[in-house]
């Protein structure tokens, strides 16, 4: 009886550890209260809304349906695209939380002033700049120009 009751003790114990542990734990790209909506965007690169995508460096935002809560930048580099999010990764969504680009090379949180390179997401500068800005996969047809955004 003693011996059933300390297993039984043992599983229970483990299973509220495993629950505790999971649903505590933080999304490892942003902070736990980033936004997760679903992403859907197709874009033509053939209008002329987003020709700058046509050109290396160039970008764009996106603020159609389904883009986001506040929509996204995307961004031609040497090797496809890079899509952010425009909520600040390393804090919680607030009036002034929402990523602009600045200069053509950098993306800025206007709360902080943290930066990233627009080009890789990788940190410039800032107190907070451990997390990079959210990306999201997207697939490009060269054929017909058309890009894929998708969460």
């Amino acid at each position: 009886m003693k011996k059933t009751f300390s297993i039984l003790s043992i599983f229970i114990l483990l299973i509220f550890s495993n629950l505790t542990i999971n649903s505590c734990g933080s999304r490892e790209d942003t902070v736990n209260c980033f936004p997760n909506t679903p992403i859907n965007v197709t874009l033509n690169l053939n209008l002329p809304a987003y020709y700058a995508l046509n050109n290396i460096n160039g970008w764009i935002y996106v603020n159609e349906q389904q883009s986001g809560t506040r929509g996204l930048i995307v961004v031609r580099t040497a090797n496809g695209f890079k899509v952010y999010d425009r909520n600040a990764p390393h804090i919680c969504p607030d009036n002034n939380t929402t990523l602009e680009v600045k200069d053509n090379i950098a993306i800025i949180c206007p709360q902080d002033n943290t930066r990233w390179i627009l080009s890789t997401g990788q940190p410039e500068s800032g107190a907070k700049t451990s997390l990079p800005p959210k990306t999201y996969p997207y697939s490009y047809d060269a054929p017909s120009k058309t890009l894929n955004i998708y969460y």
